[in-house]
């Protein structure tokens, strides 16, 4: 294998700076170990699956809003409901903390995962949370940073999972140092959530991998707020740009191990404008020390190289207008024609046997319940009975449109950042094969499109709101491969734990990497992985409010992908494969709930 070094030439004599090393390194690593190639994970010196603070004083956070009212409000404003300029209170940042990051249950059911022996033993015990995590990690560190209009007395305070508690690191109002590393995009807020990942978190594991998993568990956690906000009147905006050096002081972490990835400002209820003035940076620094329960952390090179390469220009955020530009650029050039490998005809006009989808099936469950029931099927699908038209449809809509990152303030105000295919294999009315997911053209269709029989449509409930993302329709499959794609499917996946054939229909998200890195340097890979996180969140949460099961892996042969789509190689990525469907019906499980 040729290193990772700081640039090298492609096999078209392209130079490839640190992140596009990186991004093509994982394309490849199904085929190609990435370096070390011998790790191995010791799982009896496995960390915490978070930070630990024994010393730090605490305080125990409210589990949300009335259960009752929150889900009426909940279901009233749709799954994905419009949000609003409502503010914060202890009340809902407790509420959105819990239900994203918080345990809310223990993982006791009988399924095909290789952890499935060892979850009942209580050291190997797994718990549930709102949100998805590569390997169900969960390394991600939530830090509140507050001022003089929250609630308590201002500091800097570490989200204590298992605990559903705030500590306290360090006391006094520093939010004029998270507003100077914003550089002036947060005047008049005093109020921070700052999300941080400890690489060794998911290292131990995935070793020099673990960089792609966590920026796609950051995307995760933001689209899991954007979600949770907008069903209880609130909006939130996340800064993926910003002084990462200044933030990473002040919370003490060290550069080489740990890092800062996204700041998310909070309007707070009954906030006046007090913090504009609310005095100049302080330099402080927070002195609580964590306590590591490994007693061996490592340190890899390649995800020491690729997360230094990511801070350069952190600070300066892209010029309005160049992202949407360059993404407009790129998706012309992927849609103009075949990449190597695919069928003669497949270019992307619609085309006769391209299906219309009909509108999305109104979810029936709200933010918190949706969240709660997210779960991975591990090896409990079943293509009977199969899933309908609209459901896919509805799967397909929230998970293309988390993949625009809209609430993201670095993020493309037109172009997605994402594009879908769909492998179907049990959706009433489609017939099974490969179809890429498209808007349907203005001018119509040059041939017949066929339209899906007719399902039972479900009981809607009295409290649902319109199908969201609202009112999706005119959107069409076009097919690129007919015919039963499962052999394709389970040879190209590398684990045991699915049966891909027997899920509804497999979604791939695939990006522009490269345009994105060009347009705004290395740091717009993690813009890429939130971009594919989110959608993949999305779909954890649409999928058991439209009645379906849901999984998504990591472990699949990317560049056997490229090809069998006819995407462009090296240009356009497949980097997640997410499958939804119907279950068995009769699943063996534990009713563990915490809350």
């Amino acid at each position: 294998m040729q290193p990772l070094t700081q640039t090298w030439m492609d096999e078209r004599g392209t130079t490839m700076g640190e992140a596009r090393t990186y991004a093509s390194a994982v394309l490849r690593r199904g085929r190609v170990p990435m370096e070390p190639a011998d790790f191995a994970p010791d799982w009896a010196d496995r960390p915490r699956k978070g930070k630990y603070y024994p010393n730090a004083p605490h305080f125990p956070l409210p589990d949300g809003p009335v259960a009752g009212n929150a889900e009426r409000e909940g279901v009233g404003r749709g799954l994905f409901g419009p949000g609003g300029e409502g503010g914060f209170t202890l009340e809902l940042l407790g509420g959105l903390l819990k239900d994203s990051y918080g345990l809310t249950g223990r993982r006791l059911a009988v399924q095909a995962n290789s952890d499935l022996g060892t979850l009942p033993r209580y050291p190997d015990a797994n718990f549930s949370r709102g949100t998805a995590s590569g390997g169900g990690l969960y390394p991600i560190g939530i830090h509140w940073v507050s001022g003089a209009s929250g609630p308590l007395t201002p500091g800097v305070h570490h989200y204590a999972t298992p605990h559903h508690a705030m500590r306290r690191l360090l006391t006094g109002d520093v939010t004029a140092d998270v507003r100077a590393a914003l550089g002036g995009r947060a005047e008049g807020c005093d109020q921070f959530l700052v999300l941080t990942v400890k690489f060794w978190q998911n290292a131990f594991k995935y070793n020099s991998f673990a960089y792609h998993v966590v920026t796609m568990d950051i995307g995760a956690l933001l689209e899991t707020w954007r979600i949770w906000a907008g069903a209880h009147g609130l909006h939130l905006g996340a800064a993926l740009w910003f002084d990462e050096e200044r933030i990473g002081r002040l919370l003490g972490l060290s550069p080489e191990q740990e890092g800062v990835f996204a700041v998310v400002p909070l309007r707070w209820a009954g906030a006046g404008t007090g913090a504009e003035s609310g005095g100049l940076p302080t330099g402080a620094r927070v002195a609580a020390v964590e306590r590591e329960r490994s007693r061996t952390v490592s340190t890899f090179e390649t995800v020491r190289r690729v997360h230094e390469a990511t801070l350069r220009g952190a600070a300066e955020p892209p010029a309005d207008g160049v992202l949407d530009a360059a993404l407009r650029t790129a998706w012309q050039r992927l849609r103009a024609g075949a990449g190597p490998g695919s069928d003669p005809g497949s270019g992307l006009g619609l085309e006769p046997g391209a299906v219309l989808l009909p509108v999305p099936e109104p979810p029936v469950l709200g933010a918190r319940a949706a969240l709660r029931a997210r779960r991975s099927s591990f090896g409990r699908f079943t293509g009977n009975p199969p899933m309908t038209a609209a459901q896919l449809a509805a799967a397909l809509a929230a998970a293309d449109a988390a993949g625009r990152l809209a609430h993201c303030q670095e993020g493309p105000q037109q172009q997605p950042l994402t594009r879908l295919h769909v492998f179907v294999n049990h959706v009433a009315g489609i017939p099974a094969g490969a179809y890429a997911y498209e808007p349907q053209k203005p001018s119509g269709p040059s041939g017949p499109s066929r339209q899906p029989e007719p399902s039972e449509p479900s009981e809607p409930s009295e409290l649902a709101g319109p199908p969201e993302p609202s009112g999706r329709a005119g959107w069409v499959l076009r097919p690129v491969r007919l015919g039963p794609q499962g052999w394709f499917l389970q040879r190209n996946y590398f684990l045991d734990n699915y049966n891909l054939e027997q899920s509804g229909a497999l979604i791939v998200v695939s990006a522009p990497t490269p345009a994105v890195l060009d347009a705004v340097g290395d740091r717009g890979l993690r813009l890429v992985n939130a971009a594919v996180g989110a959608a993949s969140q999305a779909l954890y949460t649409v999928a058991p409010a439209v009645g379906l099961a849901c999984g998504v892996a990591l472990g699949f042969d990317s560049v056997s992908y490229t090809e069998h789509l006819g995407l462009l190689d090296g240009e356009e990525l497949p980097l997640l494969i997410m499958m939804v469907g119907q279950e068995h019906r009769s699943p063996a499980d534990f009713d563990y709930t915490i809350v």
